[in-house]
């Protein structure tokens, strides 16, 4: 509740007065500014709206948008049975989101619309608060027993006593799905997850990119990057894989399989693996220790550590700086959400080789704009890597036709529009009528990442 006594000092005179703005908005996830990051910036850059935002306190800040934070409630309560734990913690969630919003009415406030991410529960109750608010729900992911991600990986097999925990995870989403309110989701594989009776109910609103700053740059490979103790020089060839954390889930443990016979066969050859030592989806590794600890030991001495880097989470500029000089990028993923990095890397240009799974041949159709190859066969994953190192000509067509991709598909201003008129959907005013700048000067510190809900 500390963000109320700041809101109402905060409200102006003007709005006290009935000069108020276009829309009001409310949005709500536990990790500002999560999924929304661009459409608030624009939402801000026209001076025109009020933005709110409930969320679990922390350091972004996006100048104009006012946040409302929460305490977090006791999570993963011990004596709550394992297949209910998710829906435990959701409904606390929302009890304590549902404080902060009647907070909010109290002091006079009232949105034209709410926008949030139904995965954590926090949405459930406001229905209550402004029951004739529309609302707009992001819907990331249906869990599946027997489908999808679950069983996908036969070195990682399910126990099926655990198939009603996962069964178990979509009671937010049922709960959500039955507000008789509005869903989105970015893709239609995503949307594809869900049951047949509850597509009609969610927007495809397709995520963009910034692709001024998403962009190639040709001096790239003429330049000496420097990344932690690595130095990669025009003359190196460097292969790059990007993941918010390494771990089986993005393919981590296929990726350095393929590391000894890759570098065995260039010997300027440089590898850097970007991500943490965390664990984003699925499960840490039963041995104990981090993923990349256990494929190091795995590995041993069958690769040459002066020529592999893991640098850890990098920098922004670093990491475009990766991408426009990779000679080949992999990326690698179960049949589960796709990374904002997968888009990214076709902004930038780059020549990508990635998993023949669902979410990615959304994104990438083989010999077009990128390579494509099974996730669980090492030796074509080297192979369709080497291809691109010696085939100059047939890298270029890729790296040409990713960019072209890109602009035809992922333009930022596109992705804009479809959400602006989405919301004129749903409160007959289009927050956003005019055609938007792909960079948009707000200010974000320190960083803008998103915890996204952890894999079955």
């Amino acid at each position: 509740m500390g963000g109320i006594a700041t809101l109402r000092g905060g409200l102006s005179e003007a709005d006290r007065q009935g000069e108020n703005p276009s829309v009001r908005f409310l949005f709500v996830h536990q990790n500002f500014p999560g999924q929304f990051l661009h459409i608030v910036r624009h939402l801000v850059a026209t001076e025109k709206h009020e933005v709110l935002f409930i969320c679990e306190p922390n350091q972004n800040e996006i100048r104009g948008v006012r946040k409302i934070p929460y305490t977090r409630p006791p999570l993963a309560i011990k004596e709550t049975h394992i297949a209910a734990r998710e829906l435990d913690d959701g409904v606390r969630r929302a009890e304590v989101v549902f404080k902060a919003a009647y907070g909010l009415r109290h002091l006079g406030f009232t949105p034209d619309i709410i926008i949030g991410h139904h995965g954590w529960g926090e949405m459930l109750n406001l229905c209550d608060v402004w029951p004739d608010a529309p609302m707009l729900g992001y819907m990331e992911f249906y869990y599946q027993h027997n489908a999808a991600d679950v069983g996908f990986d036969p070195e990682f097999p399910h126990d099926p006593l655990d198939f009603p925990r996962i069964r178990a995870k979509n009671a937010i989403n049922h709960i959500a799905l039955n507000l008789g309110k509005s869903g989105q989701t970015p893709t239609e594989w995503q949307r594809c997850t869900y049951p047949d009776w509850a597509r009609p109910k969610i927007d495809l609103i397709w995520e963009g990119v910034n692709l001024d700053v998403c962009s190639p740059d040709p001096r790239a490979r003429r330049t000496t990057l420097k990344i932690g103790n690595m130095t990669v020089r025009p003359s190196d060839r460097l292969v790059t894989y990007v993941s918010r954390d390494l771990e089986p889930y993005r393919g981590f443990h296929r990726m350095m399989r393929a590391l000894p016979r890759l570098m065995a066969t260039h010997k300027d050859l440089k590898v850097v693996m970007v991500g943490g030592d965390g664990i984003s989806y699925g499960s840490a590794p039963r041995q104990g220790g981090t993923w990349r600890e256990v494929m190091l030991a795995e590995l041993s001495d069958r690769i040459d550590p002066d020529r592999v880097a893991f640098p850890g989470r990098v920098g922004y500029d670093v990491y475009i700086s990766l991408l426009r000089r990779s000679d080949a990028h992999v990326y690698l993923t179960y049949p589960f959400v796709a990374s904002w990095s997968l888009r990214e890397a076709l902004a930038a240009g780059c020549a990508v080789i990635g998993s023949d799974t669902e979410p990615v041949r959304e994104f990438i159709t083989d010999g077009k704009n990128g390579l494509l190859t099974s996730f669980f066969d090492t030796d074509a994953l080297v192979d369709k890597i080497l291809l691109l190192l010696e085939d100059k000509a047939l890298s270029r067509r890729l790296r040409i036709e990713a960019r072209r991709y890109a602009e035809e598909n992922l333009a930022m201003a596109d992705y804009i529009a479809e959400y602006g008129r989405t919301i004129e959907r749903l409160t007959g005013e289009n927050p956003l009528p005019i055609p938007v700048e792909e960079t948009i000067p707000v200010e974000v510190a320190p960083t803008a990442a998103v915890r996204r809900r952890k894999a079955a």
